[in-house]
């Protein structure tokens, strides 16, 4: 299932490529996906003790954050941490997947929810299947907590739009 609309929001295209997106944005965008992916790391580590890739991934992700990696690497570390995830448990599977989709908002903005509804689709999956809607909002609560006020707005309103197509995660 995609989880990119099938037309771009140009709120979540850089100017430079004829949308309304600043590079700070852009920049809080991928802060707020690899902290919402870090919140799930362990999930995947519990089930791959010793596996960096998926930690790998999010740190290069910091790493284009302060300027240090080139979009395109950090593009290119999403499919090492999707891949990461293959055959996996859910919970560590998702959890792959969160860190896969940070990563790659360096390439297209608009992966930020995507970090985010793997995330929550990760928390949901570690815990007993009547437990799984009361963790999902739990996660999703807290991920809203950590938004920075520049891009709050932005995001929730994603959110909104873009919950049918994310497993509706995102819904109360």
């Amino acid at each position: 299932m995609p989880i990119l609309p099938t037309e771009r929001d140009p709120r979540f295209i850089t100017i430079r490529r004829g949308g309304t997106l600043t590079d700070e944005n852009h920049h809080l965008l991928a802060e707020w996906a690899a902290v919402c992916a870090e919140h799930v790391l362990p999930l995947f580590e519990a089930a791959r003790p010793g596996d960096p890739a998926v930690r790998d991934a999010i740190e290069l992700g910091w790493a284009w954050i302060r300027g240090e990696v080139p979009m395109k690497e950090a593009h290119q570390r999403a499919f090492v941490a999707n891949a990461a995830g293959k055959g996996l448990p859910d919970p560590a599977k998702f959890a792959a997947l969160a860190a896969g989709q940070s990563v790659a908002v360096a390439h297209v903005a608009a992966h930020e929810l995507g970090a985010a509804a793997y995330a929550i689709r990760a928390v949901a999956a570690s815990v007993p299947a009547g437990e799984a809607d009361a963790a999902r909002l739990r996660e999703r609560d807290w991920q809203r907590a950590q938004l920075p006020g520049e891009i709050r707005d932005l995001v929730l309103d994603d959110q909104r739009l873009r919950s049918p197509i994310c497993w509706h995660v995102f819904d109360d």
